[in-house]
């Protein structure tokens, strides 16, 4: 079992990944670190991790603030990092670019300095497919948050801290994803609203995102960005999962939106293996032999598209994690 240590740790992720490693009793100890102490204690009510208090620690902190992130690794001997804190809405981070660059990459930085200070073993960080060919602030910060985690394995010197990246794509129902805003529109008699009816988007759900964490913890050996194969979505077949009579409305691409999400370019394919589950991305200071090609994989030419059918059974399963507002 081993001591671990979630920024950002009261999301959605943090919040299942906590809860799958205590269930599968993985955990000797599990640090939430996260800015919110509303979040924090609500947490601590989630009858999971009420019954497991004993081994669950919690800190105010922001990864901003690199002296408090290094002291609450030091003083729990942590064994894995898993980095899933960051800004996260295309919206919001076009119009607080400062503030987005101070998380997301300078926060990367103190992640990455302080578990190098502390020696911890294996450091995860998670990406998204954003980050691939960024067209918004948000994608182009996660894609210098990419280059810096699998870099610092080349200056983390002797100690034995190992930093590995894994990319997905939309999590089903998660904060800003189009399947709450849908569901809530389906409540009232205006139109749902689409950007562009050619959108497609990948699909992952938030106990395959952690699943595959866990299984690239398992695999990593320092530098990879990890890229699960998830199936893809359209925007209309959605739409038509939820409900097939009601009128659309189309009001033009947001700002930093794009039609379709890649998560691995065809730059990025020169350097990629393929698996049966996965791709993995080499850094290039890493020369790789017999890599399996592959031209590149976003949401558009995906080999598996959801139907509408299969939407509206991941909605009906998933329900109760999406993160739906008021």
């Amino acid at each position: 079992m081993k001591t671990y240590f979630i920024s950002g740790g009261t999301g959605s992720f943090g919040k299942e990944f906590a809860s799958l490693i205590l269930k599968k009793k993985m955990a000797k100890k599990i640090i939430i670190f996260s800015r919110d102490e509303f979040k924090q204690d609500q947490m601590k009510k989630i009858p999971i991790f009420n019954k497991n208090k004993n081994i669950m620690r919690y800190f105010i902190g922001d990864v901003r603030d690199k002296p408090r992130l290094s002291q609450a690794m030091r003083e729990n001997n942590i064994d894995v990092t898993i980095h899933a804190a960051a800004l996260k809405q295309v919206h919001t981070t076009e119009y607080n670019p400062f503030e987005t660059i101070k998380t997301n990459i300078l926060g990367a930085q103190n992640i990455i300095e302080a578990c190098i200070e502390n020696n911890i073993k294996k450091v995860i960080a998670l990406s998204t497919d954003k980050a691939c060919s960024p067209i918004n602030l948000y994608g182009a910060t996660k894609l210098a948050s990419d280059k810096l985690f699998t870099a610092a394995n080349l200056f983390k010197g002797g100690k034995k801290t190992y930093f590995s990246v894994v990319r997905y794509g939309n999590v089903l129902g998660s904060r800003g994803s189009v399947v709450p805003i849908f569901l809530k529109q389906n409540k009232v008699k205006d139109p749902f609203t689409i950007t562009n009816n050619k959108m497609t988007r990948f699909n992952i759900t938030l106990e395959e995102a952690v699943k595959f964490v866990i299984n690239c913890l398992k695999n990593m050996k320092g530098g990879e960005i990890f890229v699960p194969k998830i199936p893809s979505y359209k925007i209309l077949d959605v739409v038509k999962a939820i409900n097939p009579k009601k009128k659309i409305k189309y009001i033009g691409l947001r700002p930093g939106e794009k039609i379709h999400e890649e998560m691995i370019s065809e730059t990025d394919a020169i350097n990629t293996m393929e698996f049966k589950n996965y791709f993995v991305i080499y850094p290039s200071y890493k020369k790789m032999k017999n890599l399996k090609k592959i031209s590149s994989y976003s949401s558009k030419n995906n080999r598996h598209f959801l139907s509408s059918n299969e939407i509206k059974r991941l909605i009906k399963k998933n329900y109760n994690s999406f993160e739906l507002e008021n």
